[in-house]
């Protein structure tokens, strides 16, 4: 089954990535059978996500229903079966050359799957992203042999990639287009009508090799679900105080300059910015944070499936698209991940340099890294 328009993460609730209020088991639990009772066909898990705790909730969560019914998504790279949690960074990839050669990946990949498999309690996935890829991730043969051969197995049907957590990774992800464009089937970025760069620019890449785009991050840490206001108060543990100091503000001045058209359209914020990302001819998914805010003010998760669940069928005209990205425009506003022109020295696991593959990638695409990559703003 192919991703659908409308699709739940488990790293919604608050229990595995410490966005606003962590819902308790039940409530959990219920929010998942509440998307997929109020419309919502695609579900999506990391294993990495409570060390195989958030499969085993939407296991429990999707018991009973018919296995045709939805799609299932599995995100996995992160080894924390042999590897050591590393404080702020988390587990390792499975492609760090401390816990293993190439000539292993393609066994780390089928065990990783399986052991997937049997928390979310099916015998296969609809497709299977390889999630938060390092330079290796993104370039590696042995990497994409290992994931086919999840195919061949049946283990899967669809492959996919999902670059992260922060933003960037634009030359990277392209590069993994060409590369892999045959296996590839799906791949997930960061965008938004507050986030349309960088994404925006492997968008033609992503047309070209025919790969489609699924979409996160789709409410802008809240802003699009309309109940994060300027003075909001957000947890110690919550990890959007990592964002630069009066976002909040910024994101609601721009929403408010965006309502007329929601308002014209008859659509929530949440459902404007869906329709927004869906307006590109790559991305045929959506896939919003659900957050339970804290506060007499915030609205239930509830009612935020249920407007993601009711978003409708309709088109923005190229007038619509174009005066919200104009008011969303976020051009250079962070410093990004991956191959970037600003960094140097050995490659991390989510920044490396640029290489000469890279810069190849930009001259085809007509992106100049100086200026298409650049943080030009001052936090």
């Amino acid at each position: 089954m192919e991703l659908t328009r409308t699709a739940y993460g488990t790293w919604s609730g608050g229990r595995f990535m410490h966005f606003g209020e962590p819902l308790e088991d039940d409530r959990f639990l219920a929010a998942i059978r509440l998307a997929y009772d109020s419309g919502v066909r695609t579900f999506m898990t990391s294993d990495v996500y409570g060390n195989g705790a958030a499969d085993e909730m939407l296991g429990r969560a999707l018991a009973g229903i018919p296995r045709d019914s939805y799609c299932l998504v599995a995100l996995l790279g992160h080894d924390f079966y042999n590897g050591q949690r590393e404080g702020s960074k988390g587990y390792p990839r499975f492609t760090d050359s401390r816990l293993r050669r190439p000539a292993d990946y393609a066994d780390y990949l089928q065990m990783a799957t399986e052991k997937m498999l049997e928390r979310t309690r099916t015998d296969h996935f609809d497709c299977v992203m390889l999630h938060n890829p390092d330079s290796t991730g993104f370039t590696s043969d042995a990497v994409w042999n290992g994931m086919q051969k999840l195919r061949d197995k049946k283990l899967t049907q669809l492959l996919g990639i999902a670059p992260g957590p922060a933003n960037g990774f634009s030359l990277d992800i392209i590069l993994s287009f060409e590369r892999f464009g045959p296996l590839l089937d799906w791949a997930m970025i960061i965008l938004s009508p507050m986030e349309p760069w960088p994404a925006s620019l492997c968008l033609p890449a992503a047309r070209q090799h025919n790969v489609k785009l699924v979409t996160r991050v789709v409410d802008h840490g809240g802003i699009f679900h309309d109940d994060v206001r300027p003075g909001h108060a957000f947890a110690k543990y919550d990890h959007r105080n990592f964002r630069p100091q009066g976002w909040v503000e910024a994101g609601n001045s721009k929403l408010d300059a965006m309502r007329s058209i929601a308002e014209q359209n008859d659509l929530t914020a949440l459902q404007l910015s869906c329709l927004w990302n869906l307006s590109h001819d790559p991305v045929h998914s959506v896939v919003p944070t659900m957050i339970q805010e804290s506060g007499s003010s915030a609205k239930p998760i509830e009612d935020k499936i249920r407007e993601l669940a009711a978003l409708p069928n309709l088109q923005l005209s190229a007038d619509e698209v174009a005066r919200i990205q104009s008011i969303g425009d976020n051009t250079g506003c962070m410093e990004l991940k991956g191959g970037n022109p600003s960094y140097s020295g050995e490659p991390a696991p989510d920044r490396w340099p640029l290489s000469t593959e890279l810069d190849q990638v930009a001259e085809r695409w007509q992106i100049v890294p100086t200026r298409d990559l650049a943080c030009t703003h001052s936090h």
